[in-house]
């Protein structure tokens, strides 16, 4: 079973843009299998052992830009260029891909305006297509877990979610997602699977690397790890920037 964890950056909000930051990005870790979801929880947790003494800790980029909680200690900066170097050997080790869908918010509120569909929304109707494309048969089937949010926006996704099952999207059928996606379920992030964990620390720089903006994850390994087609080309495939759909 394929196991999919989404996770995003930015605001979806279509009413407040931010000059400085006007893209939303929903980005997906896939696991390959069981063993895979395996080795990668016995990786993170050995790398929390080394740096924290304890597996409980939650790998939250948000937190640990700001050296907050757990991460105070990284305030030291030869001691927070050591852990994300460690950081970074541990992303490329472990066997997953990434894909994601960014939306530009200011081009596509000026081209639909009052009609323009949530980006986060739009953005999973792209991540589900992809996740369809990657389980190879119907005998093969995924699930897909999402950060789980406020109790209004995780209503919506719920109802985008029941939509896609019901109506499909552009290029697949209803009927195909239900016999190849098992399961959708929501996750907080304080339970931290492993896969929200690794979503959570490639999203972000996935994020500013689209805008040009420095990252402290290596954009080398960012991209690499996108998810390519037949002709290993991950733009468009693993990679969707979209102004719309």
């Amino acid at each position: 079973m394929l196991h999919l964890y989404l996770d995003e950056s930015g605001d979806h909000s279509l009413r407040h843009i931010q000059p400085s930051h006007p893209l939303f990005v929903l980005g997906g870790v896939i696991l390959a299998d069981d063993d895979a979801v395996a080795a990668a929880e016995a990786a993170m947790a050995a790398f929390k052992r080394r740096w924290f003494g304890a597996e409980r800790v939650v790998l939250h980029t948000a937190e640990l830009v700001r050296n907050r909680g757990a991460f105070a200690r990284l305030k030291d900066v030869g001691l927070r260029s050591r852990f994300f170097e460690d950081l970074n050997d541990l992303l490329v080790r472990l066997e997953f891909s990434l894909v994601a869908c960014a939306v530009r918010k200011d081009a596509h509120l000026e081209r639909y305006g009052d009609a323009a569909i949530d980006p986060y929304l739009l953005a999973l109707t792209v991540l589900v297509k992809r996740f369809c494309f990657c389980i190879r048969s119907d005998v093969e089937q995924g699930r897909i877990v999402v950060e789980r949010r406020t109790p209004q926006l995780d209503r919506e996704v719920e109802m985008g979610w029941g939509y896609l099952r019901t109506r499909g999207t552009r290029y697949v059928r209803p009927s195909l997602i239900a016999r190849r996606v098992e399961a959708f379920s929501f996750v907080s992030k304080s339970d931290a699977p492993v896969g929200m964990e690794l979503v959570d620390a490639v999203v972000s720089p996935l994020g500013r690397m689209l805008l040009g903006k420095r990252t402290l994850i290596d954009q080398s390994i960012v991209q690499a790890k996108l998810r390519g087609g037949p002709d290993g080309e991950e733009w468009g495939r693993g990679l969707s920037v979209l102004a719309h759909e």
